[in-house]
Order: C-alpha cells, then sequence, then structure tokens
C-alpha cells in the first residue's frame, strides 16, 4: 500500500453529521440537566459513534472506554490541578502581605513551572490511554510509562525553547512530539518519529515576525483614524481594521506554523513497517477553525436571542436596592443559562468535525502482518483524561 497515491485511502470517516446530531442533542439536554455531570458519558457515546464510523485498511475502530473512567480522570485533575494551584496562588498572596517577597517569589516560580508541567503531563496521560481504549481487529495500544518523567522534561525543554527568543520553541515542540511518541505502542509494535525541527525553523521565524509587524501596523492604523477624529473616539474604520489585523496576528498565522509542525511529526511516525502521512493544508485548518469560529457565533447568537427578551422587559431604574440585587443575582444565574445551553449544543459539533478533519486528511502506507499481530501487554490506565480536560489541551 502506497502513501498518497493508493487507489483506497488506509483511512476513512463513513459518518454524517445527521447521523451524529441525535446522539450530540441528547447528550446535550442530558449535560444540561445534570448541570453538566453527564459529560463524561456524553463524551463517551460521541467517542462510540466516532470511531465505529472510522475504517483504517480493512476494519473499523471500536472506543472501549467508559464514562466511569472519563469520571475519575476529572477527580484526578482536582488533585494534581486544583490542590496546588490554590495552594500555589494564595500561598503567594499571604507570603506578599506578610513581608516574605523572596518566598513568594519562588513559589510564584514554581506555580509557572506547574502550569508549564501539567500540559504536558496531560497530553502524554491522554494520548496513553486513548490508544489503550482503541482497538483495532481487537488489538489495543498504550504505554507502560507513567508520564511522570515526560512531564518533567515538558519544563525544562518548553523554558530552554523560549529563552533565545523564543527561536528553540521548535525544536522544543518536535523533540516533545518525539518523546511522547516513542513511548506509545499499539500491539507488539512500538511506534517511532523523528521530526526534524530544522524544517520547522524557517516558517516559525516568518511567522514569529509577521505577527509582531501586524501589531505595529494596527497601532498604525489606529492613529492615522485617531488623527482624524478625536482620540477618545476613533474611527469605526480604524477599529475594525484594528480587530482584523489584530486576530490576524495571532490567530491565523500561527495556523501557518502549526499546519506545517503536525504534519512533519505525523509524516515522521512510524509503526513496524507503517508510515503515515498528514495531508493537511495550512488552508484546510483555516477552514476548519473558521467553521468552528461560525458555530461559536451562531452560539453567540442563539444565546443573544434568549436573553434579549429579559433584558428588553427589564426597567432596572424603577427597582429599589434591594430588588435590584436579586434580580441581579437572578440575571447573573438567567445569562448563564443562556450562554450555556447554546454552547452545549455546539461543542459536540465541533468535536465532531475535529474528528472528522483529522481522519479525512489521514494517510498511511506498507505492509502489516494481521497474523503476527498479536495483543499489547501495556497495562491500562484505570482513569481517563480528566485533566487534558480541565486544561483544554489536545491529545495528539
Amino acid at each position: 500500500m502506497g502513501i498518497g497515491n493508493q487507489d483506497e485511502t488506509a483511512f476513512e470517516f463513513t459518518g454524517s453529521w445527521k447521523e451524529f446530531a441525535p446522539i450530540a442533542l441528547t447528550n446535550a439536554v442530558l449535560s444540561i440537566v445534570t448541570l453538566s455531570f453527564y459529560r463524561f458519558w456524553a463524551i463517551t457515546r460521541e467517542r462510540q459513534y466516532l470511531w465505529s464510523h472510522s475504517r483504517f485498511i480493512d476494519d473499523h475502530l471500536e472506543w472501549t472506554g467508559t464514562g466511569v473512567e472519563l469520571f475519575k480522570g476529572f477527580l484526578l485533575a482536582l488533585i494534581l490541578f486544583g490542590g496546588p494551584w490554590l495552594i500555589l496562588t494564595f500561598g503567594v498572596q499571604a507570603l506578599v502581605l506578610q513581608g516574605y517577597t523572596m518566598a513568594a517569589g519562588i513559589l510564584g516560580v514554581l506555580a509557572f513551572l506547574l502550569l508549564i508541567m501539567l500540559p504536558g503531563f496531560a497530553k502524554f496521560r491522554a494520548l496513553r490511554f486513548r490508544l489503550s481504549r482503541t482497538h483495532w481487529h481487537g488489538i489495543r495500544g498504550g504505554s507502560d510509562d507513567p508520564g511522570i518523567g515526560y512531564a518533567f522534561q515538558t519544563v525544562w525543554r518548553t523554558v530552554l525553547g523560549y529563552i533565545p527568543l523564543t527561536l528553540m520553541i521548535p525544536w522544543s515542540m518536535t523533540t516533545l512530539w518525539k518523546k511522547r511518541w516513542d513511548a506509545m505502542s499499539f500491539g507488539p509494535h512500538n511506534f517511532v518519529s523523528n521530526p526534524s525541527w530544522e524544517k520547522m525553523l524557517g516558517r516559525y521565524v516568518i511567522c514569529a515576525l509577521l505577527a509582531p509587524l501586524l501589531v505595529v501596523a494596527v497601532a498604525a492604523v489606529v492613529a492615522l483614524g485617531a488623527s482624524a477624529m478625536s482620540a477618545s473616539n476613533p474611527s469605526p474604520i480604524a477599529v475594525g481594521v484594528s480587530v482584523v489585523v489584530f486576530y490576524a496576528a495571532f490567530f491565523i498565522i500561527p495556523i501557518a506554523y502549526y499546519a506545517a509542525f503536525f504534519r512533519e511529526g505525523v509524516d515522521t511516525l512510524e509503526l513496524s513497517t507503517l508510515e503515515f502521512r498528514f495531508t493537511a493544508r495550512t488552508k484546510d485548518w483555516l477552514i476548519l477553525f473558521l467553521g468552528h469560529g461560525g458555530l461559536g457565533l451562531l452560539a453567540l447568537l442563539v444565546a443573544g436571542l434568549i436573553a434579549a427578551p429579559f433584558i428588553a422587559t427589564t426597567d432596572f431604574s424603577k427597582l429599589g436596592a434591594s430588588d435590584a440585587q436579586v434580580l441581579s443575582q437572578a440575571s447573573i444565574i438567567g445569562l448563564a443559562i443562556a450562554y450555556l445551553v447554546p454552547f452545549s449544543l455546539v461543542m459536540p459539533f465541533i468535536r465532531y468535525r475535529n474528528w472528522r478533519f483529522f481522519m479525512r486528511h489521514m494517510e498511511a502506507g506498507g505492509e502489516i502482518d494481521l497474523a503476527a499481530l498479536t495483543q499489547s501487554t501495556t497495562r491500562r490506565a484505570a482513569e481517563g483524561e480528566g485533566l487534558l480536560d480541565a486544561l483544554d489541551v489536545g491529545a495528539f
């Protein structure tokens, strides 16, 4: 099986949003009614559908994880992230107020390093868990590495990546990708990845230079707009252009680098005799994220429509102090619900689009001997990727 020119693609997604919609809508309703407690079982139902409609070579994938495992992962996240973060945050404030500035500084540095370490730990554990719950021909993947060493690797490699004007970030990202995947296996075979950070450096430098240049352009446009009008009332055109340029600098340009990085990571990934390739270019990623943005705007529109009648029919000027306080509390709850409902409906479709995008742009080539493919002997993790959800980072 060749890569990129085979008659039949190695990966195929056969699902449709129309089939997925009843699952997503039911999950959204149950999550809202249970104040998001059901979300662990909702994600399990989503993955069971997505995996079962994803074919690799001659068989569909199977998701064997459970909602209980994801809930255990959430509890683990509370212990690993919530407790230490609260202690460090309030501990720094208390030490500063008591005049122990040096001790507060040390705690502050520890908090910063913790913020770097936990996302890395979350990525490793999430990838390990997802491979261990993904079955193909009854075979699963996984890793015996708990990820603690990788978490510490994340700290010093990330810090080193930022020191020389952030120019070593491609080195940091590619070496961490390699260490993460080299620790994983599927069946009896280990993954091997050798991405080149040197190939990423040119793209990264261009993106890193364009972002501040666009910020300077924003300042120039605002200055020109303010010169035509008062400084406190800048031109609407200048403001509009500024917003567009700002998002181009801090959203669109990084996508150009990440698209190349992810493609390099997957293209150098091997499993025994299998080689992988990811075909998505920058424009494909832009279309994906613009679609997500459209869904987000739709959610905001629906939230506004839900909240508008309450706001329009309330005359706050005629309320007394006590009435205003009660109404303020009720309005906060009402507005929270107004935003929670549409976003609970949108997020499942964003996850659906992410998975479809991933499957449609994955390719593989090589030969695989099913007769020699044996079950993985790696330990199955008892908990899901709760820490990953808490920090909102991707497993792949």
